[in-house]
């Protein structure tokens, strides 16, 4: 990694043509009155819509964008590592596509972590999900919290800012997304959360069904659980001097 710039911003995309000018222009409009340097990473998931086509329309367009395209559509998780894989920043920020995280959000966000924590988490006060979403989402974050044993508030919220070394360095799995914070803390980092806003969705589709997503993260959460389970950590007290044959 090279520190070129003070943020990397990661966003995964599939089948999002008509969100993504937008997205950007916000993007642009929250993050350039901060005078940090700054780059957006989209990386497209396979998409089969014309998304990869306005991407690069927007990285011609715009020197802080790039993108890069999977050969085949391989999941949110894979979309976010490879983009991690790609960020020249110490810190990365993750966003869904779709508009309803708000990057306006992001500079309240990035003052929080630049008061020593790694990583801050979006906290969806106000939800524009549909009614059975919310519901499932607060069922699956109780169960979540409870076998984690945990205390985050919503998970599930895309928008995050984390420590870029510590973030690459977390077990890597499909749905890993969905256990970022305690994924994070498995690595010593010290997370906060901070409301944020929530948007109702205007363009496109949902990508995820309720019971495929329950479905999937029940079995993820038992994957976490066996991690938390079998985890480690060590600090050394004390090393020995360089050895005679390194000083010959």
């Amino acid at each position: 990694m090279t520190n070129n710039y003070d943020l990397s911003l990661v966003i995964p995309v599939y089948n999002e043509q008509d969100n993504l000018r937008k997205l950007m222009q916000e993007i642009d409009s929250a993050l350039q009155p901060l005078d940090i340097s700054y780059e957006v990473v989209f990386v497209d998931d396979g998409s089969t819509d014309a998304s990869l086509d306005v991407l690069k329309d927007i990285s011609a367009n715009y020197p802080e964008a790039r993108y890069i395209s999977f050969a085949e559509n391989t999941g949110q998780s894979a979309a976010f590592c490879a983009g991690f894989d790609e960020a020249r920043a110490p810190r990365v920020a993750t966003m869904d596509a779709d508009l309803q995280n708000d990057p306006a959000d992001l500079p309240a966000m990035l003052s929080l972590y630049n008061e020593g924590h790694q990583m801050v988490i979006g906290w969806r006060i106000k939800r524009k999900d549909v009614w059975i979403k919310r519901i499932a989402s607060r069922i699956a974050n109780a169960i979540r919290n409870r076998l984690t044993r945990e205390s985050v508030k919503d998970t599930g919220c895309s928008l995050k800012v984390m420590d870029t070394e510590m973030v690459r360095s977390i077990p890597r799995f499909n749905g890993m997304h969905r256990f970022l914070p305690t994924l994070m803390k498995m690595q010593g980092a010290s997370v906060a959360e901070v409301k944020v806003n929530h948007r109702a969705r205007h363009q496109g589709e949902s990508k995820y069904g309720t019971l495929d997503r329950a479905m999937a993260g029940g079995y993820d959460l038992l994957g976490v659980r066996w991690i938390q389970s079998r985890h480690f950590a060590y600090k050394v007290k004390e090393r020995s001097n360089t050895s005679n044959s390194d000083n010959s």
